[in-house]
């Protein structure tokens, strides 16, 4: 069943200020390779950050920008600012300049937090917010002079909370303006509902804070039940993961698709040690059947893979514990609906692609400043979103893929991940992306972007051998006509493959 929070409702409160009222003061919160941190510890510290903020003059309403690594001082800037009654905005701060400049302009920040790497930056970029008060640096402002003693600011549960910005791979990210009932509602349909959590569960992220999908599984879903989360700044290889999953013992591993390919392709992989992991989740892009199988193999870790949208904050399709069908989204998380619909609205039958229309209590209030798109995005109670995707008579959702990245051929839909799935099983093949390119003629073929396995070298016969080996796998009119090696795979500022970048990528031979 959906949440309907009371009227006057901060999730700030729902999420950590309800654990010290419980009793859990002395619960650890966040674990880190330095040490373990208490709700109560992080309480103290969120109403400092808070209490500096309103010394600051930031306001109800206006935003504050984090950019910080992930860590306890991330936690107690976003939540000190919900409890004040302001925005929390998230943001990378290792993007560039532009971009930094761009996110101050755009969301016109009353106030930002960072680290002292990256205050530089920031502070040069600073005129692009009319209104931006302060920038706190970690490392260089004493972020703990304010008072441990805040009262929290009594927000409606409508009221904007955290912005999530899209993660589209062309244009500048557009924000969906989330309200405090959606983040509580996600995490008792989702977390509660699918996942199970409970205050016993230790969770740990390959995504940092700053992307929506982390900040739910990895601070806000623990937080909900008196859990834990293991926090950590550096950048995440497998060996970093492996090894912090080895000292910490988490039971739930937030992943994401490249991860769980580093994973099973890691040298030592038979040799390590997942055994406090009681299952992992997937979601940022699709999960090749092929890898799920590799990760099978590998860890015997159950994987759930699913799909959610910062348009309705976190994953509304999930597969189950005890019922993973790979190479499917599972099924609808309760609370949540979900329909396939075709171009006119109507509903598709089993089997049939068409656009993902899903409405429940998580759905954003709009964009921020893009009323055209709001306008299309958000019809009644539903979300439209540029997801293609299937449902089975068993009521399993298969992602196609991004409408615009559906690729039609010879008058035939093409789905560019059931392509990158057979591809993955060469031999050769680490990676692969399939997106649309028009070839002499006009029309439009698909193009594979390959990236090779360790020591194998590129050819014209690797390139007809991987096309051949699609042609007898798949409808003819799927294989590639075109395929391209790389060295790596060009990715967004959320770690999402770059499709758009692919297209103009010198193309390979046909």
């Amino acid at each position: 069943m959906p949440f309907e929070p009371p009227v006057t409702f901060n999730i700030a409160d729902w999420f950590l200020d309800a654990r010290v009222r419980e009793g859990r003061g002395d619960r650890v919160a966040i674990r880190t390779d330095d040490r373990d941190w208490t709700y109560a510890e992080v309480r103290s510290l969120a109403n400092r950050y808070g209490c500096l903020l309103k010394k600051a003059g930031v306001e109800p309403e206006q935003r504050v920008v984090v950019a910080l690594p992930d860590g306890p001082e991330f936690a107690a800037a976003l939540f000190g600012a919900l409890k004040i009654g302001a925005v929390g905005v998230m943001v990378n701060p290792a993007q560039p300049p532009e971009s930094i400049e761009y996110f101050l302009g755009y969301t016109r920040a009353a106030a930002v937090f960072t680290g002292a790497e990256h205050a530089e930056v920031f502070r040069e970029k600073a005129p692009a917010s009319p209104i931006l008060k302060r920038i706190f640096v970690l490392g260089e402002d004493d972020l703990e002079a304010g008072s441990d003693e805040l009262e929290t600011f009594p927000t409606h549960r409508d009221d904007a909370a955290i912005w999530l910005f899209s993660g589209g791979t062309t244009g500048k990210p557009k924000a969906a303006v989330q309200s405090h009932t959606s983040y509580a509602n996600s995490t008792v349909c989702y977390a509660h509902g699918v996942l199970g959590i409970g205050e016993r569960d230790v969770t740990i992220s390959i995504p940092k804070l700053y992307f929506g999908y982390a900040m739910g599984s990895n601070l806000f879903f623990p937080f909900s039940v008196g859990g834990s989360a293991v926090l950590f700044p550096e950048n995440v290889t497998a060996d970093v993961l492996f090894e912090k999953i080895e000292r910490h013992r988490p039971t739930i591993l937030v992943n994401v698709p490249k991860m769980v390919h580093m994973m099973v392709e890691h040298a030592d992989a038979a040799s390590r040690d997942l055994s406090s992991l009681r299952l992992a989740t997937s979601a940022g892009e699709a999960l090749p059947v092929e890898l799920h199988r590799r990760w099978d193999e590998a860890f015997g870790v159950e994987l759930l893979d699913g799909l959610g949208t910062a348009e309705m904050w976190h994953i509304f399709l999930s597969n189950r514990p005890g019922r993973v069908r790979p190479g499917t989204i599972g099924e609808v998380v309760p609370g949540f609906e979900v329909e396939v619909r075709d171009e006119s609205g109507a509903a598709v039958l089993d089997g049939e692609v068409g656009t993902l229309w899903v409405r429940g209590n998580s759905r954003a209030i709009g964009y921020w400043q893009r009323m055209e798109r709001t306008k299309q995005a958000f019809v009644c109670e539903w979300y439209v979103s540029g997801d293609m995707v299937s449902r089975d008579a068993g009521g399993y959702f298969t992602y196609r893929g991004r409408a615009d990245d559906m690729l039609k051929v010879g008058g035939k839909w093409l789905s560019p991940g059931e392509v990158e799935s057979c591809l993955l099983e060469h031999p050769a093949v680490a990676e692969a992306a399939v997106v649309g390119v028009t070839n002499e003629a006009g029309l439009t073929v698909p193009r594979a972007c390959v990236v090779r396995r360790d020591g194998l070298a590129e050819d014209e016969t690797l390139a007809e051998g991987l096309r051949a080996w699609v042609r007898e796998r798949l409808e003819p009119y799927k294989y590639p006509r075109e395929v391209v090696f790389m060295e790596a795979l060009p990715r967004t500022h959320l770690g999402k493959v770059d499709r758009g970048a692919l297209r103009t990528v010198k193309g390979g031979g046909a």
